[in-house]
């Protein structure tokens, strides 16, 4: 049901949710029937990543296949920095959340036998993603599970609205800051609770080319380092090797699954790159597949995902969104190549949380692409977004139901962000060129330390909460990459182009190291590394 949310600024004992992605929806189901606000920048179904998630979810549900070798091949990529208790809890609860989706409509494929379909990805070592329809897993989880929340009396659903901050006292939650989405003249409002669940999305929109939607320009990244909470990992961004390069902003997805299928990688000459760069080619680990393909294009061979021999006529039918895209660029994929090059898709790096989905600050959980839970380490494996999304979700639910939350504290005197303003679009595309540029898929010292200097200087002066926000997750990212100086997954430094055994740690940091380190940058002194690395 959907509420005014006029009923929330006086009292409420709700559970608020932000965020109508997987993680989100998911989490309020479970929560169910205790009473929960979920708010949603944009309607259900719209503006989340996840809907627009082509490869599906990973789990280890084939004869044959074990939690333990899906675990293992979850370490295998992670750049040494996956906490394995947790992927091996996950990958153990899989079973479990595929069977509480099916229950709750999405129509995963089948078999001719009925059995769950899997496919397989990029670095798996079986065929153990489940589809719907290919390459539709996404849009299909979010449209079944919307339907869901919004037939379940206990939540109390608002949509049209964005959190601009996260309200604090003595180190715990009491509520939060929210404004109409895109009515910048609007006054903000404050709810008071003292348990939110931040299921914001990623990152991808801080970056000039992306797959992600508008909505993920990291605000609940922002607003939770902004409130003290300790950030893990933010250095580690993946690339998605294949974005579909026809002039859209969000770039099309060409998912992982077609190279699954066969689909090769080729330059402009027609030659496939990826056979002498890593023994499984074009189903190496993500990042090296995008440093593959940024290095064609960057040379000026271009890069194209060829899938006329593996698939030809099948195409349509195999992967419809994926041709969808192609059609409406004038491509015809049976017939013709596909121009690729690596787009931003996914942040491992997120809000610190613990096993249960804890942060650091009391009363404030996270779950999905906002958190860090250790499982992606450096480098994601493809299709365990989703499973960890769904995971977390359900333990956040355990750990909020099993525990009495205090009555709502009183709510603040004065708003934390009292104006608003229109984002400059003009300081929204600077930004966005320098992520890309000097954050992007290959790093050094130089460019880094310019963009720390740079987003640092935005955050403190920009006028608009949108544009602050964004130059605070950007600080984030900017000032550990900066700071880790290796190479190590998806964060490749050519001035520092291998790993240091060592640094084989997880980062731990706060929003005011960060902007140490940019304060030391700025006064042209020898900053000191403002990072704890945590075994």
């Amino acid at each position: 049901m959907t509420n005014n949310i006029h009923d929330l600024t006086r009292s409420t004992d709700d559970v608020v949710i932000v965020g109508g992605g997987l993680a989100g929806l998911f989490c309020a189901l479970k929560l169910a029937p205790r009473r929960v606000t979920l708010i949603s920048a944009a309607p259900l179904g719209q503006g989340a990543s996840s809907a627009w998630a082509q490869g599906g979810i990973a789990a280890a549900v084939a004869e044959g296949d074990t939690p333990e070798a899906h675990a293992a091949d979850t370490i295998a990529v992670g750049g040494g920095i996956v906490d394995e208790t947790v992927a091996l809890g996950i990958a153990r609860e899989a079973g479990p959340r595929i069977h509480d989706l099916l229950a709750y409509g999405v129509p995963f494929d089948r078999d001719l036998e009925g059995r769950l379909a899997v496919g397989r990805e990029a670095a798996h070592s079986a065929r153990r993603i489940v589809h719907v329809r290919g390459d539709g897993a996404g849009a299909a989880i979010i449209a079944a599970l919307s339907e869901a929340v919004r037939r379940t009396p206990s939540i109390r659903l608002i949509e049209g609205f964005v959190a601009e901050a996260l309200l604090t006292e003595d180190g715990a939650v009491t509520g939060l800051q929210v404004r109409e989405a895109g009515n910048f003249a609007a006054r903000p409002l404050m709810i008071a609770s003292r348990a939110v669940v931040l299921a914001t999305g990623g990152i991808g929109h801080l970056y000039a080319v992306t797959t992600n939607p508008a909505e993920a320009h990291g605000s609940g990244l922002a607003i939770a380092a902004r409130a003290g909470a300790v950030i893990t990992d933010s250095e580690f961004v993946q690339f998605h090797p294949t974005a579909i390069m026809v002039g859209r902003d969000p770039a099309p997805l060409a998912t992982e699954a077609l190279r699954g299928e066969g689909a090769t990688l080729i330059n402009g000459q027609g030659k496939r790159f990826m056979l002498t760069t890593h023994p499984l080619a074009e189903l190496a680990p993500r990042d090296i597949v995008a440093r593959g393909v940024f290095a064609e294009v960057a040379a000026g061979h271009g890069a194209f995902l060829d899938a006329r021999q593996a698939l030809g006529a099948r195409f349509a039918d195999k992967f419809p969104t994926v041709h969808a895209s192609c059609i409406a660029a004038g491509i015809d994929p049976a017939t013709q190549i596909i121009p690729i090059a690596p787009a931003v898709h996914y942040h491992m790096g997120g809000v610190a949380v613990d096993a249960r989905g804890r942060s650091s600050i009391d009363g404030l959980w996270a779950a999905g692409e906002v958190s860090s839970t250790g499982m992606h380490g450096a480098n994601r494996l493809a299709s365990n977004s989703l499973l960890e999304a769904v995971v977390y979700a359900a333990r956040i639910a355990d750990d909020i139901a099993g525990q009495a939350i205090p009555s709502p504290a009183c709510l603040p005197a004065a708003l934390v962000t009292p104006h608003g303003s229109a984002p400059d679009a003009a300081a929204v595309k600077q930004l966005r060129a320098m992520m890309s540029a000097k954050v992007g898929v290959i790093r050094e010292h130089d460019g880094l330390a310019g963009a720390v200097r740079s987003f640092a200087a935005l955050e403190r002066t920009a006028m608009s909460v949108t544009v602050r926000n964004m130059a605070t997750a950007a600080l984030l990212v900017a000032s550990a990459a900066w700071s880790r100086r290796e190479s190590r997954g998806a964060h490749f430094r050519s001035d520092h182009p291998t790993d240091v055994p060592a640094l084989a740690h997880r980062t731990m940091t706060t929003l005011a190291e960060a902007r140490e380190i940019a304060h030391s940058l700025t006064a042209h002194a020898a900053p000191r590394v403002a990072q704890t690395l945590i075994a």
